[in-house]
């Protein structure tokens, strides 16, 4: 059997580390598959495993703008999968061709397409709100003509329920690096920290406009003026510029010397668990999410949790973490305080929440996954 793999559209972010870390930990004949051929982008294409069972092929038109890859993908790709032969072709990215002469399984990644209310918070005409009703059009095309639809977890399932009715689908989370697990430390009591050595909150997600960063930077302010000595270091690339002149225009008006309010911006995967390793609490204010990678990643390293009571934080981090209404800043620096004040609470939090994180494994996203792929293909 051979499997096709699609990764015209995989480019950076959550969707290419999920592929990258699914082929490095996968044993694809163990499930009685021969051959697996990827086509992506040069970037990408460098990144990957170098497998006996693995081909990489990397057309000049994945490393242009995106017309030229939906034209690849639309016109292109359904010649190649009958020219290498393959029974089936996976697509990570979610979007499959309009045509095509071998059956496919879809990946659903992307709630934001399906969330009409967080949509909204782009202008109607712009041209993200526009890429985000033609992804939603793609996407629910192409979950409605797989012969599977692999989900990530059961909020994914409750937003797509229509397009994947009497399709086969799999519930396959993602997994986590080993190099982020880290035992929960012990936690010293508030009175430890002061303002040369501080309570370090940690936020990693891209800037944008459903991550709410400035709330969590007025929650700081807040906890501040109450005396509590917290710093807050926001992690991630920009993702929306508007979202970006809001947050930077909020820390200039409440720490104008980056003091306490730091924007870091993106850190390298490589490097991203000395990052939760070196943090007090992680804080995650995202009010739209399939499965936040960042939360489970922070989870795994041992840390006290504050998330957003929006779905799935609730299913994916259960009752090891405290919630919080991420529009409020009132409430987000409730949950914080309450963090603070109670070590007894940070500790209990954090041993669960490293526990929970044990169920993530990328061997087992990676066995599932081509048992899964197999499957389909019969």
């Amino acid at each position: 059997m051979i499997v096709g793999i699609d990764a015209s559209n995989l480019r950076a972010g959550g969707g290419r580390t999920h592929l990258l870390s699914v082929l490095q930990h996968a044993d694809p004949p163990a499930s009685g598959i021969d051959r697996v051929t990827v086509w992506s982008g040069s970037e990408t294409a460098a990144q990957l495993p170098k497998r006996d069972w693995l081909m990489v092929e990397s057309p000049d038109q994945l490393d242009g703008r995106l017309p030229q890859r939906v034209s690849w993908q639309q016109l292109r790709l359904p010649r190649l999968l009958e020219e290498s032969g393959c029974d089936l072709l996976w697509s990570p990215g979610g979007t499959t061709p309009f045509r095509s002469t071998v059956p496919s399984v879809a990946m659903f990644q992307n709630a934001l397409p399906f969330e009409p209310g967080e949509a909204a918070r782009y202008p109607f005409w712009s041209a993200e709100r526009m890429r985000l009703r033609l992804l939603h059009r793609m996407q629910a095309r192409s979950l409605r003509n797989t012969a599977g639809v692999i989900l990530l977890s059961e909020y994914a399932r409750s937003l797509v329920t229509n397009e994947v009715r009497g399709t086969r689908t799999a519930l396959i989370p993602h997994g986590i690096e080993e190099r982020f697990r880290l035992a929960p430390r012990p936690q010293a009591e508030p009175t430890r920290f002061t303002d040369d050595d501080p309570f370090k909150i940690l936020y990693v997600s891209p800037i944008n406009a459903y991550k709410h960063q400035w709330h969590v930077a007025e929650a700081a302010a807040l906890l501040r003026n109450d005396g509590l000595p917290v710093v807050v270091d926001f992690v991630g690339p920009l993702a929306y510029q508007p979202a970006a002149e809001r947050l930077r225009s909020t820390l200039g008006e409440l720490d104008p010397e980056a003091g306490w309010l730091r924007i870091v911006g993106p850190v390298p995967f490589s490097d991203l668990h000395a990052t939760y390793h070196g943090a007090d609490a992680f804080v995650f204010a995202s009010t739209c999410e399939n499965l936040p990678i960042t939360l489970m990643e922070a989870m795994a390293a041992g840390l006290p949790i504050a998330a957003s009571e929006r779905p799935p934080m609730p299913e994916v981090l259960g009752d090891s973490g405290l919630f919080f209404d991420s529009e409020d800043p009132g409430d987000i620096a409730s949950a914080l305080g309450t963090l603070i004040s109670n070590p007894e609470l940070r500790a209990n939090l954090a041993a669960k929440a490293h526990a929970r994180a044990e169920q993530f494994s990328w061997d087992g996203c990676a066995t599932a996954t081509f048992t899964f792929l197999a499957g389909c293909a019969t």
